[in-house]
């Protein structure tokens, strides 16, 4: 089959492009930027919240357009029925995050020549990313190579796991996930973790992730801090941090007296639920142990926070 496929999610971008189907790719979201080749890629999507603001405006600008019964997102229909895709690819985890499964629903039902496949993905644990996949590869036709990329990505996680099990001494671990308001990373992220040989504190794995307060950090007294803020790179985090570090609890809490706080890429890594979870958990692994684990990552995927 001669696919057309419009992926309007990032992780799901990344995962056609490892199943082999780049070039069937005719358009994407205005999220999607790896790999690179795909730049220059139809944009079929838009967000209504002006992603320049600070991190507090962002929150609550967004959660005002949820509470409204609003989309964050735009699809542009014309556009679709211009590409005439024969499958489009969206999520159902977050109707914050990504263009969700009723934004292509809307779109789809103002087409005339295309009656594309939906896939929809709902990952929420490391398990639910190995079965997108395969879902994604299933609707491709391509059961088998579904399986071979799994079985490469688990393969990859086990060596490091085998390597941490190691390990006696494990930090704490807390994982911020949006800034201003506090929110501790959950879904998918304390497997990597666990993975890459810490103990998660506060969050809940395969829960959503929820807001907390600084006191929640103050009375876990995590040994590691990872920033990784959905949608931010390194850049864009270290502009976000005052909201942390001005709050008088933060020079109280063990990460940060001991220099254990590392700000980390998770627009794209963390927040992404696709092949790249193998690098997100070598991320993490060179932040705990810098002296055993050098995946390549410093730099571009992590670095680690300096008090200004």
């Amino acid at each position: 089959m001669n696919h057309r496929i419009v992926s309007l999610i990032p992780s799901a971008t990344e995962i056609i492009c490892a199943l082999g189907f780049e070039e069937n790719l005719v358009g994407k979201s205005h999220e999607c930027d790896y790999p690179l080749s795909i730049k220059q890629l139809p944009v079929c999507s838009s967000s209504k919240v002006h992603t320049e603001l600070a991190s507090a405006q962002i929150d609550d600008l967004v959660r005002d357009i949820v509470l409204e019964g609003f989309s964050v997102y735009n699809v542009d229909s014309d556009l679709l029925d211009q590409l005439a895709p024969t499958m489009i690819v969206t999520q159902t985890q977050c109707e914050i995050c990504a263009v969700s499964l009723s934004d292509v629903e809307k779109a789809i039902s103002e087409l005339v020549t295309s009656t594309p496949t939906i896939v929809s993905l709902e990952p929420m644990t490391l398990e639910d990313v190995w079965s997108d996949i395969q879902w994604v590869a299933d609707n491709l036709g391509q059961t088998q190579g579904g399986e071979e990329l799994i079985a490469d990505l688990k393969g990859r996680l086990n060596l490091l796991c085998a390597q941490t099990k190691k390990i006696t001494h494990k930090p704490k671990v807390a994982c911020i996930e949006w800034i201003d308001p506090l929110m501790i990373a959950a879904n998918w992220v304390p497997s990597l973790v666990e993975l890459a040989g810490g103990v998660n504190l506060i969050s809940e794995y395969g829960k959503h992730s929820q807001y907390h307060s600084m006191n929640d950090l103050l009375i876990e007294q995590p040994d590691v801090i990872a920033i990784m803020p959905c949608g931010f790179d390194i850049e864009r985090c270290l502009q976000e941090m005052k909201p942390l570090t001005s709050d008088p609890i933060w020079n109280d809490l063990s990460a940060v007296k001991n220099g254990r706080v590392y700000v980390t890429d998770g627009n794209q890594y963390f927040n992404r639920p696709g092949p790249r979870v193998v690098e997100s958990a070598e991320i993490l692994s060179e932040c705990f142990y810098p002296e055993t684990f050098d995946f390549g990552h410093k730099g571009s995927g992590w670095i680690p926070w300096m008090p200004s």
